[in-house]
């Protein structure tokens, strides 16, 4: 790396840089993803709290809902509620989940610039591109010190995303970087009870960045070091491993690894997808959950203490939410439900006897030989009381770069999502026209 500041290098690297086809249909299926997951979750009751909390009205939509806010609420609630039931996007190396930030900021700043719909695909494609970049510095570090990485990197990734937007200069965007890293923020204890902090992670960063961006705008200056410095980002959120800022230029401004972004088939953890899948092909091989005596996954050493420890929390999950991030609940509901929806993620599922009994025989075994966090695999060997044993595999995420979603898709689970939002025609029919709205400026510049 040179003596120049890496912020410095992103600004310029990124600064008219081209935005070819794939990054702009990325785009969009991350607006369409986004705004629908936020319609699913708006009569929920972590959103109304933080709908609850916002005190200034503004131009900004909120999505589901009829009442508007300033662009910081707007981007806090929509953020909140996109990322609330864990059914957003992710890239998997990182993994982060730039959709849930970079959109909800956009689309409040577009609502208080009207920015055209141009200005607003790149700046959902910068700050998504800087947000799976920046994840691959230092994979599992920031895990590791306690830090949600979509909380912590979100807001540089939504301050690059608004910088783009806003066309701030050089040196603004610089400034703009520099400050959300004094607003970054985010602690994983969330895991120890299934309260609600994740959730709030991707508003906050959301509006974080937006904040950084405004600020530098008006020129507010910041460190220019903010990512390599040695009380910088990295330093600060993800100590343990020294980083690699080799994945953040390599390509920087020509590939645009956001392409590869996954999108979900089910409503929980990422890593807990792909045994979802061999849950869902064990049972269709016919087997009766009465005749499991035990479930053995094998899993990426990184992947437990956030999926599996403690073991007996996990099995047990105090409600819908923890059980998220259990495996040994997602692989017995998958089993049980043929399904991994919206649906099976509640407090009343997770206390059916039923599904604990199931939970109870999931149990684990590290893989040395897993890819994880460069891929993310399914392996579950079932033995049967019968004396059978049978193993199943995924050799990769479905919805993710070797098996994505197609638009088809991704657009009924929009349809499916508002739906289970309850939403009415119009406000349905407005979110569709505004990300229809997206896909005009795909084939332009």
């Amino acid at each position: 790396m040179t003596g120049v500041p890496l912020s410095r290098q992103i600004a310029q690297r990124l600064d008219g840089a081209h935005l070819p086809e794939g990054a702009r249909h990325t785009a969009w299926r991350l607006s369409l993803d986004i705004v629908g997951l936020a319609i699913a979750a708006r009569e929920t009751a972590y959103v109304q709290a933080v709908l609850g909390s916002c005190v200034s009205e503004g131009p900004a939509t909120v999505f589901g809902h009829e009442r508007r806010l300033n662009l910081y609420d707007a981007a806090l609630v929509n953020g909140t509620a996109a990322h609330g039931e864990d059914f957003d996007d992710t890239f998997e190396g990182g993994p982060v989940h730039a959709g849930a930030v970079v959109v909800p900021a956009i689309l409040a700043l577009a609502d208080q610039r009207a920015l055209d719909t141009e200005t607003i695909v790149r700046g959902i494609a910068v700050g998504a591109e800087l947000m799976c970049r920046l994840s691959l510095v230092a994979p599992q570090a920031i895990h590791k010190a306690g830090f949600h990485p979509t909380a912590v990197i979100g807001a540089l990734a939504a301050a690059a995303a608004a910088s783009a937007a806003l066309k701030l200069d050089e040196e603004r965007f610089v400034n703009a970087l520099g400050t959300a890293g004094s607003l970054a923020s985010g602690i994983i204890e969330y895991l120890a009870d299934g309260s609600w902090t994740k959730r709030l992670h991707a508003g906050a960063a959301a509006g974080a960045g937006l904040r950084a961006a405004l600020l530098a705008e008006n020129g507010f200056v910041g460190p220019s070091t903010v990512l390599e410095g040695s009380h910088g980002f990295f330093k600060a959120f993800a100590p343990s491993k020294v980083p690699d800022f080799a994945s953040v230029l390599d390509g920087l401004g020509e590939r645009w690894i956001m392409e590869e972004v996954a999108f979900k088939p089910y409503a929980c953890g990422t890593m807990t997808q792909p045994f979802v899948d061999c849950a869902l092909e064990l049972a269709r091989q016919g087997i009766e959950a009465e005749n499991i005596e035990q479930l053995l996954c094998f899993v990426g050493e990184g992947t437990i203490h956030r999926l599996w420890e403690p073991l007996k929390l996990k099995q047990t999950p105090p409600n819908g939410y923890a059980a998220k991030f259990s495996t040994p609940f997602c692989v017995a509901v998958g089993f049980l439900d043929g399904a991994a929806g919206l649906k099976q993620f509640t407090d009343a599922r997770v206390a059916e006897t039923a599904v604990r009994a199931l939970a109870a025989k999931v149990l684990y075994e590290i893989d040395p030989n897993d890819a994880y966090p460069r891929n993310f695999t399914g392996r579950i060997r079932a033995r049967l009381k019968d004396g059978r044993v049978i193993e199943v595999r995924k050799p990769h995420m479905r919805g993710g770069k070797n098996e994505p979603l197609s638009d088809e898709e991704l657009l009924s689970k929009f349809n499916a999502n508002v739906a289970f939002g309850n939403v009415h025609a119009h406000i349905r029919q407005h979110a569709l026209d505004r990300i229809d709205a997206l896909s005009l400026s795909r084939s332009t510049c």
